[in-house]
Order: structure tokens, then C-alpha cells, then sequence
């Protein structure tokens, strides 16, 4: 949908998140104070968000298997953390602290991007699914057998925790700072690319795609958008533990991806918002006795879902009663029917060299049917 030359379905998912930001913003500021668990609930789901839209880049876009997602973000989590625990005491527990804690976090698994990036990347599918699947693992038990003086060890790493008051809000930011690197990158001529190796990698190949250097640049990307995870978690929390980044994480935050449509960066925001909720939710609301119903029920909401976007039979259903439906419906310009728009390429607008009129009044009678033309074979 358009809007003049502006594409209100490119920038919707920024107008959403922005309008949060700036409610949530002005109530906070003006003294409204916010449950605690509300606040954790918002943090959490921006985490998840960065991650499924991070992931998504690799999964979506380049139509690559990655199951090592979490090991990004626990390099993060822990770089991150070790930085931000190192400098709050001298600088106190800031924004300026939080930003070089982010940008380490960043640097830190994009260098391990790289690392595991460049002989894994070689592979495809469920190889490359076992080689990132190793690497996340790999990571959790280096953190988790690490000194007490250096990284925790098995009881984790202490970490200072952000206001609440302003955490999530820092964290909505970072969520329109990456739907602004991905977004741009993929309607770039370099995602263009990586969608066309997706599509097809022998093609791309053909057609002078360099398939390494963009495969390579949308993992370390993918790989620093999560380390940023990682570090928000440990501002979130005042501990980071490595048993929290194993493999069923890693699939969580696939299932993000999955759930939200393949190559959809919207639909991985829903999804993510959708399954953090239901994480928290469902433990709250099922205690006691029923507490063993929070994996069937959890289970059954997603396979609902994905019968829903999938299912050929809902086809017409998905169609009618979808967002973008929806937009097109409310912000559907109304016009007499009976008033025909300007259409620059009517027939008598086009600048030609000869009126429409000469050309309709050719006479395309051939030669040899014209009564005075000789019928041939006379001497």
C-alpha cells in the first residue's frame, strides 16, 4: 500500500514500536509508575524481538539452518556483562556504561561470527544445523567451567542491574535500531543478493553474486544483533548463567522465526511478542496440580498456529483477515466511480510525433486490391 511514494507496510512495524516507546515514555517521565512485572514482561519480549529479527536475516532471508543463536547471545551476555560490571563502579550503572558494554557485547559475537562463520558456512542444511548446533553448546560449556574470578563459573555471573524504569525503554529503542540495520539491509542491492542465494545459490553464483562474502556478512550481522540481546539480558537480570543458552533455546528462538513466516520480518515481531507472553504467562496461570498441562498446552497453541498459516483449506481466510488486509481496508482512499482519474498514459496525453487522429485515417488497403492496380500477367 502506498501512500504517494510513501510504503506505509515498509515502516508500520516502526510506527507501532515508536508509538509504544513514546506512550510508555511520557508516562514513566511524568511520575505513572508501571507493575514490575509489567516492565520485565516488555523487557523480555524486546530481547526476543532482537533475536527473531536477527535470526530471521539467516533463516528467512539467506535460507540458511542456524541452531547456534544462543551461543551468540550468551558471548554477549557474558562479554557484555563482564564490561558493564567492570565500569559501573567508575562511571556508574549509566547509559554511557550501557553503551560500551553493547558495543562489546556486539564486537564480541561478531568476532565469533566470523570464526565459526567462515568453515561453517561451507556446509548447508542439516550440517550446518549440527556444526552451529556444536558451537552454541561449545559456548555454554566454556562459560559454565570458567574460574569464579573471571566468569562465574557454575553459580554465573554477577551482573548490575538497570532501572526498570527506563530498561525496556532503552530496549524498544534498540528494537527500531535493529528493524532499521535489517530492514535497510535486505531492500538493499546486498539483501537482494542474499535473497537470490536463497532462492537459488547456483544462479546467484552465475549471475556474479560473491555467495561467501554475503553468506559471511549476514551471519556476523545475525551474530552481533544477538550478542546486543545478550547484553540487554544481562542489564535485565543480576545474574547470567550459561545453562539459560542451550540448544532449547536455540530452537525457541527458530520457532520464533518459523511461527512468524519465513522471510517475514513483522511476523517474527508478532511471534516473538506472541511466545514470550505465553512463557509467561502460562506458568502464572497454571500452578500446583496443573502445572504439568504448561508443555501440552504451550505445544497445542503452536501447532493451532501453524495449522493456521499453513493449512491450504484456511487459504481464503488468511487472506480476508490479515494485517495488511485490514490497513488496506482502513486506509482505502474513496472516490466517485463515476470520476475517471488522470491517467498519464491515456492515448491522447502521450506526446507522438502525428496526431492519434492521422494515424486512425491511413489507408491500409493493399496496393494490389485497388481497382486501378493491374492484376499481373500482361505483357
Amino acid at each position: 500500500m502506498r501512500l504517494g511514494k510513501f510504503k506505509l507496510n515498509h515502516y508500520i512495524n516502526y510506527i507501532v514500536i515508536g508509538i509504544m516507546t513514546l506512550v510508555f515514555g511520557v508516562m514513566t517521565l511524568t511520575g505513572n509508575r508501571f507493575d514490575n512485572s509489567l516492565l520485565f514482561l516488555l523487557e523480555k519480549m524486546s530481547i526476543s524481538i532482537i533475536l527473531a529479527v536477527s535470526l530471521s536475516l539467516v533463516v528467512g532471508f539467506l535460507g540458511e539452518l542456524s541452531l547456534g543463536h544462543a551461543g551468540f547471545m550468551c558471548i554477549g551476555a557474558y562479554l557484555g556483562g563482564k564490561v558493564s560490571a567492570l565500569l559501573v563502579p567508575a562511571m556508574g550503572n549509566g547509559v554511557g556504561a550501557l553503551v560500551i558494554s553493547l558495543i562489546a557485547g556486539a564486537a564480541a559475537a561478531a568476532i565469533c561470527g566470523v570464526i565459526i562463520g567462515i568453515p561453517a558456512l561451507r556446509l548447508r542444511g542439516d550440517y550446518l544445523a549440527i556444526v552451529t548446533l556444536a558451537f552454541g553448546e561449545i559456548v555454554k560449556s566454556l562459560f559454565l567451567n570458567t574460574s569464579d574470578e573471571s566468569f562465574g563459573g557454575t553459580l554465573g555471573l554477577s551482573t548490575p542491574r538497570y532501572d526498570k524504569k527506563y530498561l525496556f525503554l532503552i530496549a524498544f529503542v534498540l528494537v527500531l535500531m535493529t528493524l532499521a540495520v535489517v530492514q535497510n539491509f535486505i531492500r538493499s542491492k546486498h539483501g537482494r543478493a542474499v535473497t537470490a542465494i536463497r532462492d537459488n545459490e547456483i544462479a546467484a553464483k552465475a549471475t556474479g553474486v560473491n555467495v561467501t562474502k554475503y553468506k559471511l556478512v549476514a551471519f556476523i550481522m545475525s551474530a552481533a544483533l544477538a550478542g546486543v540481546a545478550g547484553v540487554l539480558y544481562s542489564y535485565s537480570n543480576y545474574t547470567v548463567q550459561s545453562l539459560k543458552f542451550d540448544y532449547n533455546y536455540s530452537i525457541e528462538i527458530l520457532v520464533m522465526v518459523v511461527l512468524g513466516g519465513m522471510g517475514s520480518i513483522n511476523g517474527a515481531i508478532i511471534s516473538a511478542a506472541l511466545i514470550t507472553w505465553l512463557n509467561t504467562w502460562l506458568p502464572t496461570k497454571l500452578t500446583g496440580e496443573l502445572a504439568v498441562l504448561q508443555d501440552l498446552l504451550y505445544a497445542l497453541i503452536l501447532i493451532a498456529i501453524v495449522i493456521y498459516n499453513n493449512a491450504p483449506a484456511l487459504a481464503a481466510v488468511r487472506e480476508k483477515y490479515n494485517i495488511g488486509a485490514m490497513l488496506s481496508k482502513l486506509f482505502k482512499t474513496k472516490h466517485d466511480p463515476a470520476h475517471r482519474r488522470d491517467d498519464k498514459a491515456k492515448w491522447d496525453v502521450v506526446p507522438t510525433k502525428i496526431s492519434m487522429d492521422e494515424i486512425l485515417s491511413v489507408d491500409v488497403t493493399p496496393q494490389n486490391t485497388r481497382p486501378d492496380s493491374k492484376m499481373g500477367g500482361e505483357d
